[in-house]
């Protein structure tokens, strides 16, 4: 099968929709690639995918702080990164809690702003195809009946169905880019959650681990450690 009979279809699909249809699959080759460069990136940086880094605080908090920073050494994730600097900064024992939390969450936001890169172009994408169909399909319809009308009485009925079928073929043509974008959209969030909740849990999970057992068991310090966490629960969550 050579190359023209494989492109000759789409090139009549791109004829009989008209400029509509056009404009649809220039969005869908956009969303094509974008989905292509995302995948990419979510596999290259480990998005979502935390067992390491959780592997690493267990370690931790057993008293196991070589093994923990080793197993985190050269960071993939966010997550792993969070845990590696929150690690390296408490062993370096020259910055407080307070300093240790804003400079993981100062590393957290940019990592969370660079996985969310792309998304809002998906999303925008997912939402304007099936409405260019519809607009399309209106059009379409405008001009069935413009037809029907100059016909006078001399309706043909084949004429009137033909125009309809080419005017709901944008729909369906925005519903088939629509459908698996907005998918892909919704994976991408997902593994995103993932990432900020692993951040928020794992990093404060290292920071927790050097308070002492006497302010831990007392329920005024017990408060004070998770109020000192809060500031890279709550940015983290502003991030998303």
């Amino acid at each position: 099968m050579d190359q023209t009979s494989l492109i000759q279809p789409v090139l009549n699909l791109l004829e009989t929709g008209g400029p509509v249809v056009a404009l649809i699959a220039a969005l869908s080759v956009i969303a094509f690639a974008l989905v292509l460069m995302k995948l990419g990136q979510f596999w290259r940086e480990g998005v979502g995918r935390s067992g390491r880094a959780r592997s690493a605080v267990q370690l931790w908090r057993q008293g196991h702080q070589r093994e923990a920073i080793r197993l985190v050494g050269t960071p993939r994730s966010a997550s792993e990164e969070t845990v590696a600097t929150a690690m390296r900064l408490s062993m370096n024992g020259t910055l407080d809690k307070s300093a240790i939390e804003e400079e993981i969450t100062r590393r957290a936001l940019a990592r969370l702003h660079n996985h969310q890169w792309g998304l809002k172009a998906l999303d925008a994408i997912g939402q304007v195809a099936p409405l260019l169909g519809l607009f399309g399909t209106v059009l379409g319809m405008i001009e069935a009946f413009q037809e029907l009308q100059s016909a006078g009485n001399s309706v043909d009925p084949s004429m009137l169905a033909g125009g309809i079928w080419v005017a709901l073929l944008t729909t369906a043509a925005g519903l088939a880019v629509a459908m698996p974008v907005s998918l892909l959209l919704t994976f991408f969030e997902s593994r995103i959650d993932h990432e900020r909740i692993a951040i928020e849990t794992l990093g404060a999970g290292v920071l927790l681990a050097h308070v002492p057992d006497a302010a831990m068991l007392s329920p005024e310090h017990g408060f004070q450690a998770i109020d000192a966490a809060a500031p890279l629960n709550q940015q983290a969550v502003h991030a998303h």
